[in-house]
């Protein structure tokens, strides 16, 4: 967790909440979602893969082949709570796979090299 926006105040107050076996405030888990995303776009720029973190946000990243029309051909998508423990490195890549808490379509649509954060 070395980047200054994987420490923001909203990552923190939502794994706080996750930690204690509460809900974290919507908008507040809506920014942490969001600025997680931005970093993993940052450190993997492109458009070959689209990474949807439903409702909260989504980004297109990896280098490789533009995606400009349609549904994208490779496309990662997990729930707000996974996507949080993969980025901080909670939840391993595999594991998230294995028991279907992420779902992924296309060739480039392996995160692993990307994650944690």
């Amino acid at each position: 967790m070395s980047s200054p926006h994987i420490k923001s105040a909203a990552v923190a107050a939502v794994l706080t909440a996750l930690d204690e076996g509460r809900t974290p405030e919507r908008p507040v888990f809506r920014e942490a979602v969001r600025t997680l995303l931005a970093v993993l776009a940052e450190r993997a720029p492109g458009r070959s893969v689209e990474v949807r973190v439903p409702p909260y946000g989504a980004v297109q990243c990896v280098p490789g082949p533009r995606h400009t029309r349609g549904t994208p051909p490779n496309v990662v998508e997990m729930d707000p709570v996974t996507w949080l423990e993969l980025a901080v490195g909670r939840l391993g890549w595999a594991e998230a796979v294995t028991e279907g808490r992420v779902r992924v379509s296309g060739i480039r649509a392996d995160l692993s090299e990307h994650l944690p954060l």
